[in-house]
């Protein structure tokens, strides 16, 4: 009997990916997808319990991977908060397109967005608590119960900010997604201008690129 494939994580990503893409369909079980890719189906719970698992912790290591690539560069630890988030952003954009049917096929397979905001819930966890750890300068306050929710208001209009840069990235048909580049820096500029109370120049700029991809989609 031939033996069965040992499992790892990278390996059942891979295995995953490949075969909702070439199916267009999720497997119809785990045993069916353990035969399909010659390992025992047991193994696959030593990893995960569901495919909704398996599918949350794949955009939780688009992220992991992201800072390990930023934490090899010395520059980026020298950096402000600003440039941290902006260089965060370019990075996870790249692993993103690495992947980006996967991703298309994974976050527009539900008509139902709930469900495709689930598989981001990983994502959402490490990115927030980046977004902490950022020491992002906001206006003193001085009662802790009002720095506590100033703290968690940062972070969920972040993780906004992150879901509908990656729903612009889904539908920007630009070479080389340049207009999603344009994007981050114009909304994360925006964004930090706003924090610094100067907000006028930064967001009337990003006004400008928004109103034109709306008048000119094709372009």
């Amino acid at each position: 009997m031939k033996a069965k494939k040992k499992l790892t994580a990278n390996v059942l990503f891979s295995n995953y990916m490949n075969y909702v893409l070439e199916n267009n369909s999720n497997p119809p079980s785990v045993y069916a997808f353990a035969k399909a890719n010659d390992f025992e189906e047991a193994d696959f719970y030593k990893f995960y319990g569901s495919f909704e698992a398996l599918e949350k912790a794949v955009f939780a290591t688009f992220f992991d991977n992201t800072i390990k690539m930023l934490a090899k560069s010395e520059e980026f630890q020298s950096f402000d908060a600003r440039n941290k988030l902006l260089s965060f952003y370019f990075t996870f954009f790249e692993n993103l397109t690495a992947n980006r049917s996967y991703v298309v096929y994974a976050l527009k397979m539900h008509k139902n967005n709930m469900k495709a905001l689930g598989k981001l819930s990983e994502l959402k966890h490490r990115f927030t608590k980046f977004i902490s750890e950022l020491e992002i300068e906001m206006i003193d306050v001085k009662q802790d119960k009002l720095k506590k929710f100033q703290d968690k208001t940062l972070e969920e209009t972040a993780w906004i900010q992150l879901l509908a840069t990656i729903k612009f990235w889904l539908d920007d048909t630009s070479a080389s997604f340049e207009k999603t580049d344009i994007f981050i820096e114009k909304s994360l500029n925006a964004s930090f201008d706003l924090l610094n109370v100067q907000p006028l120049k930064s967001i009337i700029d990003l006004g400008k690129f928004l109103f034109k991809e709306k008048m000119n989609p094709k372009l």
